[in-house]
């Protein structure tokens, strides 16, 4: 058994992921954006250990979060999966980009990390020199660089990448035609995998796949997190 947070995690692939681990016997968090979605959550997987609660569009909440999540914690997982799918360039860097930023250098290290990428990231624009300037797949690219920079830095953490595939979940609409199961089932596998081998590297339908070559570059993972931490004004534990 282990002990996994998700954020996320009220509806779409990060309540299905937790559903999954819990079924599967395992101690999970989940997190919720307002009190009435936590509420709601509540009835649907009353299973799980725990519900936190913050809006990841805010600053503020985030570190009002972090203190949730680490009087529960330490864990064993900590799966990224919340994020939008918005023309709002501001509200998507905030919350797919700057959110599991600030919540993986404030929240004590778990022994795995799991960030939800897409493939929707290959050949998207990357403006080291303003960061927020960015679509939906900017920000998937993003949090792809966040996580090798991770990879390359935090040896005592196994961290990886899941592309889930454009499945038909609220945000992926109606119209998606990848496998909704296997939109999840890599993450769960992943959360309890014992295998520090497997950092750094990007999966997708449980095998690992080509990506962006662009975020294996150390200076561009350098500059990135220069860049992330005078904006948030938080430094990344080494």
């Amino acid at each position: 058994m282990a002990k996994i947070f998700v954020t996320g995690s009220t509806d779409g692939l990060g309540f299905l992921t937790a559903k999954r681990l819990i079924k599967e016997g395992n101690e999970v968090v989940l997190h919720a954006r307002n009190q009435q979605r936590a509420e709601e959550v509540k009835l649907k997987l009353p299973q799980a250990k725990n519900v936190v609660i913050g809006d990841l569009s805010s600053q503020v909440e985030i570190e009002s979060l972090v203190k949730q999540i680490n009087d529960l914690g330490p864990f064993d997982t900590i799966i990224h999966n919340a994020g939008v799918y918005t023309g709002n360039k501001k509200l998507t860097f905030q919350v797919n980009v700057l959110a599991p930023y600030l919540l993986t250098a404030l929240v004590k290290k778990p022994k795995r990390l799991i960030y939800i990428s897409s493939g929707m990231h290959y050949g998207s624009c990357l403006d080291l020199k303003n960061l927020s300037n960015l679509d939906y797949s900017g920000s998937k690219l993003q949090i792809l660089l966040f996580a090798k920079l991770l990879a390359r830095l935090w040896s005592d953490v196994t961290t990886t990448v899941v592309d889930p595939g454009w499945v038909p979940t609220k945000m992926g609409g109606p119209a998606a035609n990848d496998d909704l199961t296997l939109g999840y089932t890599t993450q769960v596998w992943l959360a309890t995998l014992d295998d520090a081998g497997i950092s750094g590297t990007y999966y997708h339908h449980m095998k690992p796949d080509r990506y962006d070559s662009r975020v294996d570059n150390q200076a561009t993972q350098n500059k990135f997190l220069i860049a992330l931490e005078k904006i948030t004004g938080v430094k990344l534990p080494q």
